[in-house]
């Protein structure tokens, strides 16, 4: 195997003792791990792709852990339903050619209030209520068929288009 040497300043060692630590003890292991990081993070970036972070499962945004890809965005389409629940649908094409669809809801609540007349109204009497999770979902599919199963019709048909275009197209002109 070929060696390669490798200039580090002073400032910069802790910083390689620590990678050297989180690998083992191999500091080369670290250091192609992150170059091929590097070069794919780039290439993407080349072709117009952009690394895009999201956050997934449920509690408040905040809360939620993050799931990091090379993509581009095709579309983002949201809705209010009956009971005031938001929904934001957002499809990526990854850098593999997937579609990344990333669903974000809001809170769900129900209210229940069983006294009548003017109880009703100052909140007097029984009452009940309920609450779901914020929440955050990825899921990645492999086809335009099965990206229209899992995003509303009316969104589908705006990304459908724009699905088979490249990020960047080059033009000799």
């Amino acid at each position: 195997m070929p060696n390669k040497t490798i200039y580090v300043s002073d400032k910069d060692l802790p910083v390689y003792r620590r990678a050297q630590e989180l690998a083992g003890g191999n500091l080369s292991k670290a250091i192609s791990k992150a170059l091929r990081r590097f070069v794919e993070a780039e290439e993407g970036r080349l072709e117009g792709y952009e690394e895009i972070t999201v956050k997934v499962g449920v509690g408040p945004a905040r809360k939620r852990r993050r799931q990091r890809f090379t993509g581009v965005k095709l579309g983002q389409w949201g809705q209010v339903t009956e009971k005031g629940r938001s929904e934001a649908f957002t499809v990526y094409r990854s850098k593999s050619g997937k579609f990344v669809i990333h669903i974000e809801r809001s809170a769900d609540w129900s209210w229940d209030v069983e006294s009548k007349g003017w109880k009703q109204h100052l909140g007097i009497g029984p009452q009940t209520w309920a609450s779901t999770a914020e929440e955050g979902k990825l899921i990645v599919v492999d086809t335009l068929e099965e990206l229209r199963e899992r995003i509303p019709a009316e969104f589908y048909e705006m990304v459908a288009d724009s699905a088979q275009e490249p990020p960047i197209e080059d033009l000799d002109i």
